[in-house]
């Protein structure tokens, strides 16, 4: 059994509410959201009935067609008497933050913005800084949590944006959230809590004109409403609600073993501690014996992952592993860190899968695009146990960015997760690498390439190949 009581968590404090507790109440019940629409629907749900608090924490949340309408639904919740917070990475707003803090004219709204280095003024001074010292200036929050009344959380991959929900026209992606109600969510909110108030936090004063701002706003929130393209998921979000999915049903799973795991706001400055998160990732990988499935969108083990995995087979244990192709990826360079470490695992015994640009698996998608990426960060082992977070399994999760997730030993959503992971490694979906002659050999659906990337551009090759040869791993 895993040591899950003695894995560091999100600085868990005792609750009174919990002192005294029947067996029921110490747990968490947990719901996996795997198809997009019903991911989006569930953050709706849980703004349209949060009662005192929405805590709201984001590596980025688009100007999109989602991205307003979830903006929509926390302007309605903080009408309500709502106390909203919203806690974004200031890396991705490029200063461009007008519309974040236009909502602090809102008496119940706040907006901070994370940044831990220096350059926090003017875009200007950041350039100057990525310049001069690119790696602290890169050092970014990457946590992702939907937080209502401290009672239910919602934590996974998926950021603010129509990539994440099927609304995008061009490419979506494939990932995974946990709705935790119970424990976890309370331990999510004080993860939340510790990063609002850590010095890398900053305010930014709305100008005067800001209440003008959100009154316009709010027209245009309400415009793109009305409009076709928000009808499939404003009426999923009032299903949602209708039908009380918040409160559990078929996919809820409940379990006592369950940590929410985040990196101290402190990693983000540099500051070495004994509470990142990896650790107790790689103490619960090291406990596979039959089975490890891991799901990652920027894979890039390193010598000692690959001897870690490679270990594994030998030990007895089938490893998979499920990545983006090249033509998949949506970022070609990471693409070249991780492809001069494949011929190493294959040799080792690790079974290697890469995401099909064309793969579909939603049962629904507004917009119908043919083009898929990756974007889940999860891993289950022996069928009984796994993880679903933000974390990659690359340097910049390991030693750089902040990251966050949900640390678990289930047998039921361990099976529900490597359904997923069944489907999505399929012929249909999945490019299974081999190698024969000292070649990489790719095949799906009868099909078979030797030697190149199949369905990738030599624009990505390009990329892909001169980054496995310059100094950049670590920043990958």
């Amino acid at each position: 059994m895993l040591a899950l009581d003695n894995l560091p968590t999100g600085q868990r404090q005792p609750s009174s509410h919990r002192q005294g507790a029947d067996e029921r109440a110490a747990r968490s019940g947990l719901t996996l959201l795997d198809e997009n629409l019903d991911a989006f629907a569930a953050r709706a749900a849980l703004a349209r009935t949060a009662e005192s608090t929405l805590y709201l924490q984001y590596y980025y949340w688009r100007n999109d067609l989602t991205g307003r309408l979830l903006l929509r639904e926390i302007i309605a919740a903080a009408d309500r008497g709502v106390r909203v917070r919203l806690l974004l990475d200031d890396f991705n707003t490029g200063g461009r933050d007008g519309g974040a803090r236009s909502l602090t004219s809102h008496t119940n709204i706040e907006v901070r913005f994370f940044n831990p280095t220096r350059s926090r003024g003017s875009a200007w001074r950041r350039r100057l800084e990525l310049l001069l010292n690119f790696v602290s200036a890169t050092r970014r929050m990457h946590n992702k949590a939907w937080i209502a009344d401290a009672r239910a959380a919602i934590v996974g991959g998926r950021n603010i944006g129509d990539s994440y929900f099927d609304a995008c026209r061009e490419t979506n992606f494939s990932d995974l959230d946990i709705l935790a109600v119970g424990p976890a969510a309370d331990d999510a909110h004080a993860v939340f809590n510790r990063y609002w108030t850590s010095e890398a936090s900053r305010v930014r004063r709305p100008r005067a004109y800001s209440a003008a701002r959100l009154a316009r706003m709010r027209r245009r929130l309400e415009r793109g409403a009305l409009a076709p393209e928000a009808a499939p998921y404003l009426a999923e979000a009032e299903r949602f609600v209708a039908e009380r999915r918040l409160e559990g049903g078929a996919g809820r799973v409940w379990t006592d073993k369950v940590r929410i795991l985040a990196d101290p706001p402190e990693k983000a400055a540099g500051r070495k501690t004994d509470e990142w998160i990896s650790d107790a990732i790689f103490a619960q990988i090291g406990e596979a014996r039959a089975t490890l499935n891991i799901v990652s969108p920027y894979f890039v083990p390193g010598e000692e992952g690959v001897a870690r995995l490679c270990g594994l087979v030998a030990a007895g244990a089938t490893v998979k592993v499920l990545t983006n192709s090249l033509a998949s990826t949506d970022v070609a360079a990471v693409h070249g860190g991780y492809a001069k470490y494949r011929a190493a695992l294959i040799a080792g015994g690790v079974h290697l899968y890469e995401l099909r640009p064309g793969a579909r698996r939603s049962r629904f998608s507004p917009f119908g695009s043919s083009q898929a990426s990756l974007h889940t960060k999860a891993y289950t082992l022996d069928g009984r146990a796994g993880f679903v977070g933000s974390y990659n399994f690359d340097p910049r999760s390991r030693s750089i960015n902040t990251e966050m997730g949900l640390l678990f030993e289930n047998e039921e959503l361990a099976r529900e997760i490597d359904d997923v992971f069944v489907r999505e490694i399929a012929p249909d979906s999945a490019y299974a690498v081999a190698l024969e002659g000292g070649r990489l050999v790719w095949r799906a659906g009868g099909a078979e390439w030797r030697g190149l990337e199949p369905d990738a551009t030599w624009t990505r090759r390009a990329v892909a190949w001169a980054m496995r040869w310059l100094p950049f791993e670590a920043q990958m």
